[in-house]
Formats: C-alpha cells, sequence, structure tokens
C-alpha cells in the first residue's frame, strides 16, 4: 500500500465498515515500516484495488488488523487468497503465532477465519463501537 493507493482503499474501507479507518490511520501504517503491513489486493484484469489487508508483525508473533474486500469482489475467494498469502509470508519469516479480533455478528468473516484454522480464543466485550459489539478474539498457531 502507497500513500497514493489511499482514495481507493478509503472508499473500499467505507463500503466494508460502519467505524471506517481514517486517511490518517492509514497513513500511519504506511509510514510505520517496523512493525506494520499494510498491502492491497488487486484485481489483474482491471488493475482495480479491490480489497487491502493489515498486519502487523513483532518478533514470531502477528496481529491481523484490518481485512476489507469491495462488495463487489466479496464472496469470489479475494480474501481467502489474500489471508492464506499473508499467512504463508508469516510463516517463512518465522511466525508461530497470529492473532485478529471479529465482530461476533460477522459470521461470514468467522467462517473464513475457521476454514483457514483460527480458533476463538476469548470475547472481547463491547471492542466495536456504532454500533457496539463484542469481539472474538480469533488466534492461529502457525507452527
Amino acid at each position: 500500500m502507497r500513500e497514493d493507493d489511499l482514495p481507493e482503499v478509503l472508499e473500499i474501507e467505507r463500503l466494508c465498515f460502519s467505524n471506517p479507518w481514517s486517511q490518517e490511520t492509514f497513513r500511519g501504517e504506511i509510514q510505520n515500516k517496523a512493525i506494520s503491513f499494510p498491502l492491497v489486493i488487486i484485481d489483474k484484469g482491471s488493475k482495480r484495488i479491490i480489497g487491502h489487508i493489515v498486519f502487523w508483525q513483532v518478533r514470531d508473533e502477528a496481529q491481523i488488523n484490518n481485512v476489507a474486500i469491495h462488495p463487489d469482489f466479496q464472496g469470489q475467494g479475494w480474501g481467502e487468497l489474500a489471508l492464506r498469502y499473508v499467512l504463508g509470508k508469516l510463516r517463512e519469516s518465522g511466525v508461530h503465532f497470529v492473532s485478529l479480533e471479529v465482530r461476533v455478528s460477522n459470521q461470514p468473516a468467522i467462517k473464513l477465519y475457521r476454514k483457514l484454522g483460527f480458533q476463538i480464543l476469548g470475547v472481547r466485550k463491547d471492542y466495536y463501537t456504532n454500533p457496539q459489539e463484542d469481539a472474538y478474539l480469533m488466534g492461529l498457531m502457525l507452527d
């Protein structure tokens, strides 16, 4: 992800989330090269940005912070492809554990995360706002 990707990234973010990340948040992720890895997902045919994924890596652990696929491309395997790519890269770099949070109502995402091997580790009470909702904390051992 680069700064000139932000107009498309922000549009996808607004379409996907009731409480979208701001331009400043994404800019911070782009600039935080020590631990943050913001990626865009590009459709080869249209050369269009159709999604993004942001994750942090600190030593042998990683946190997936944001995954979004444009609604026109959801349900076509793009999210799974992006997550499998990221998990492969994390495995190669020596990461042993990956975590993420997901709204308890986001059943499509939960189903995908479970398919990839993530397990529910706990609940974060009132983690999300707009609307207020609990989050599942999910984790995956890569060993």
